[in-house]
């Protein structure tokens, strides 16, 4: 009696789809990160992850990291040829998709897809998946993709659409599951996997939850962490129920699978309103630090501000005073003071009442200006050849100390030049310039290391 009643609920059980995490289960995951055109930083975590989590679950799964087409397609055929043997199939793919002409196509990493017509032959299309599920005849598959990112060739192609199309020849007994729904993308997410791989990590664990009560809850969590933006599609022609995690299949604390996806939910609007705290909370951290910055830039800024004032009376204060400079005499728009410079009243320039006294090339020049002390002031320099011009007076003239033939014509004899021409401050290339005081001419000199000309320094009254 004792065998009888234990024959009877041996068969009440291995008839019941209760039992259908125990049978036969294969999984092929692929994720692909890194390509060159469009590369993606979650794929490969978004694989390593649902692998592992598969292993947890019973799966026996083959795990390909950046396949290229020949590693992708020598995987399926082996993911194939173990379906052969019975039991339930996944396949989970993470990374880039197409759709050309209503035909999904996987984009391995390396593909060298130039033209549309470089697609079927440099991809994999989603059809031979099916195809090698079909064939085996294992009774129950499952196909994820997570494929669904804008991927950089949907806006070069005429034909190429975004996201993925819905398949419409698959295998009784498959359920297809899309990371949104058709024609739109999915977020590669800001965190380690995508937002519909988290989601779905997350569902597929918890036990007594059927493979539809699972993608249900990614559905409504995926849609409520993007306000409705990515929708996650099924398709399944499935005639009994899967379980990913049987656990207890009746009662799990005395609650039913569908009051467990609301007490899901549940939990997941507590952790979103968690982030949210977590969130507002870096954020107002971010923006004490902020102020913090701000105030200490403020502090410097007008430390800054006493030196340049420091400095601006340190230089007013190493300046003879306007009283201390008594004019010596006047002729015209000059006047001469008693600390040896010129002041022209047409230009308010002043210039020094002297120029250097010999030969002198252009560097030196130059640098006989720069350093000039007199009067006190640090701003002297070496004028433009305009500037020269605006002393040149052609009714005027006298014989320089240099030559005793030759007159120059300048405005004023409280100015002493030497010889011809000053060095001016224009240059081009190697070339550099002088002006000349016999016929106001403003000429280019090849040589600047030749000491032939002199130097008068000039500066700008403010």
């Amino acid at each position: 009696m004792k065998i009888f009643l234990g024959l009877i609920v041996f068969f009440i059980f291995c008839s019941s789809p209760l039992l259908a995490a125990t049978e036969r289960r294969t999984a092929l995951v692929i994720g692909n990160s890194s390509y060159s055109s469009g590369p993606l930083k979650n794929p490969v975590n978004d694989a390593t992850a649902m692998a592992a989590q598969l292993q947890k679950l019973g799966f026996t799964v083959t795990l390909k990291r950046n396949a290229d087409l020949r590693r992708m397609e020598d995987a399926l055929t082996d993911f194939g040829n173990s379906l052969k043997r019975g039991g339930v199939g996944l396949f989970f793919y993470a990374g880039h998709g197409l759709q050309v002409g209503g035909t999904n196509y996987l984009v391995p990493v390396g593909a060298r897809i130039n033209r549309e017509s470089d697609i079927k032959y440099e991809t994999l299309d989603v059809g031979k998946v099916l195809d090698e599920m079909a064939t085996a005849n294992n009774g129950l598959n499952i196909v994820i993709l997570d494929a669904c990112r804008d991927n950089p060739y949907s806006r070069s192609f005429r034909n190429t659409s975004r996201g993925l199309a819905i398949v419409s020849n698959a295998p009784v007994g498959t359920f297809i599951s899309y990371s949104t729904s058709p024609g739109n993308v999915a977020g590669d997410g800001d965190g380690r996997n995508s937002p519909y791989t988290e989601a779905l990590l997350r569902y597929m664990k918890e036990p007594g939850l059927t493979i539809e009560q699972v993608f249900k809850g990614v559905r409504a969590r995926l849609g409520k962490e993007t306000g409705g933006r990515q929708i996650p599609w099924e398709l399944s022609s499935l005639q009994g129920e899967f379980y990913f995690n049987q656990g207890n299949m009746v009662k799990k604390e005395g609650k039913d699978s569908a009051t467990l996806i609301k007490d899901e939910l549940k939990e997941g609007a507590a952790d979103d309103l968690e982030t949210e705290q977590q969130k507002i909370a870096a954020q107002r951290d971010k923006l004490k630090q902020e102020r913090e910055l701000f105030e200490q830039r403020k502090a410097l800024a007008e430390e800054q501000r006493k030196l340049d004032e420091e400095k601006k009376q340190l230089a007013m204060a190493q300046r003879p005073s306007v009283s201390a400079v008594k004019e010596i005499i006047r002729d015209g728009r000059f006047i001469a003071y008693d600390n040896g410079t010129v002041l022209d009243t047409k230009t308010n320039l002043m210039w020094a009442a002297k120029d250097n006294g010999k030969r002198i090339n252009w560097k030196d020049a130059k640098a006989y200006c720069e350093s000039y002390r007199v009067g006190g002031y640090t701003d002297w320099r070496m004028p433009t050849q305009d500037e020269l011009a605006g002393l040149y007076d052609r009714r005027k003239s006298r014989l320089v100390e240099c030559h005793s033939s030759y007159p120059i014509h300048i405005a004023t004899e409280l100015i002493n030049i030497t010889c011809f021409a000053p060095w001016a401050t224009e240059t081009s290339g190697t070339g550099v310039t002088y002006f000349g005081f016999m016929d106001a001419s403003k000429l280019w000199y090849g040589f600047a290391g030749e000491d032939i000309y002199r130097a008068l320094p000039v500066r700008s009254v403010k």
